[in-house]
């Protein structure tokens, strides 16, 4: 296993060249083999879970679930105020910031989107316990691509540009997710479901978030300051194909949700006239609660 991950290290290193030395013996960040293993392992899970379950009942998960949301919005909030005050310590430049600049501030930095790297892996537990509870039609394609792509991205942020530019991105998303993990465990309290109203607004911010990461890296394109423009490249592209899978999603969700809605309040004020409703139609059928 040794003689295989120095080979593999070094092929990767040919491409990417020399690696960051601050991260050098960082738990999981030394050989990718490991990340590459785990998120082939989240993807036979995708695969093979719903299966398994065909024929099984459900399981609740309440508990569990309140605990795992609990604990990544803790983690989300503990990553996100980290990040700006580590940002505010080393004067970091919105425009571009390079990764060897920013003196005490960048290890603190680093630190914290190490973090975010090992947040990636505990939130395959999202579509896990998706699967735990039968809820199928929410493991899409736009799930797993998300999921299973960050962890791998990560590695090699972690690996080549473990701070600098590659910060902002990171502090909006610990900021989205202390919205939407906290929205998702009070969710699983049955009492509290009436009283969440914003579901609909974090699929909303995670669209803006996407949208300024691009200009903020589109920024270090037309300002450079050393950060590698291959990253910035890959960073634009990626954020690119997240807003398409958002924005469909988004449309699917709300917007024909929204106009059915509509079209049912049409019809149901065409089924009254004068008091008088059309015998031929149940006029709780046309209600809208």
């Amino acid at each position: 296993m040794e003689a295989f991950n120095r080979a593999t290290n070094t092929y990767i290193d040919s491409w990417m060249g020399p690696r960051d030395p601050r991260v050098r013996g960082w738990f999981l960040l030394d050989n990718y083999f490991p990340t590459f293993i785990l998120s082939c392992f989240y993807f036979f899970v995708v695969w093979i879970g719903p299966k398994y379950m065909h024929n099984r009942q459900a399981f609740s998960c309440r508990t569990l679930l309140v605990l795992y949301n609990l604990g990544l919005t803790l983690l989300s909030l503990y990553m996100f105020i980290e990040l700006v005050t580590g940002v505010w310590q080393g004067g970091y430049n919105f425009f571009c910031q390079d990764t060897h600049s920013g003196g005490e501030a960048d290890m603190k930095i680093i630190r914290v989107l190490w973090w975010y790297y090992f947040s990636k892996l505990i939130e395959f537990m999202d579509t896990f316990f998706f699967i735990l509870r039968k809820n199928n039609h929410q493991i899409t394609i736009l799930h797993t691509y998300h999921h299973g792509t960050m962890l791998n991205i990560w590695w090699f942020v972690m690996n080549w540009v473990p701070c600098g530019h590659s910060y902002f991105g990171a502090t909006l998303n610990s900021f989205i997710h202390v919205l939407m993990y906290s929205y998702y465990g009070l969710s699983a309290v049955p009492a509290m479901r009436p009283y969440l109203w914003w579901k609909k607004y974090i699929t909303q911010g995670q669209l803006v978030q996407f949208v300024l990461t691009v200009i903020q890296t589109s920024c270090a394109v037309l300002w450079p300051c050393g950060f590698p423009m291959g990253w910035l490249y890959f960073q634009i592209c990626y954020m690119l194909s997240l807003i398409v899978l958002f924005s469909n999603f988004y449309i699917k969700t709300y917007k024909k949700k929204d106009a059915s809605r509509w079209k049912e309040h049409q019809n149901g004020s065409s089924l009254s006239m004068n008091g008088h409703t059309n015998g031929n139609v149940k006029p709780n059928k046309a209600r809208i609660d």
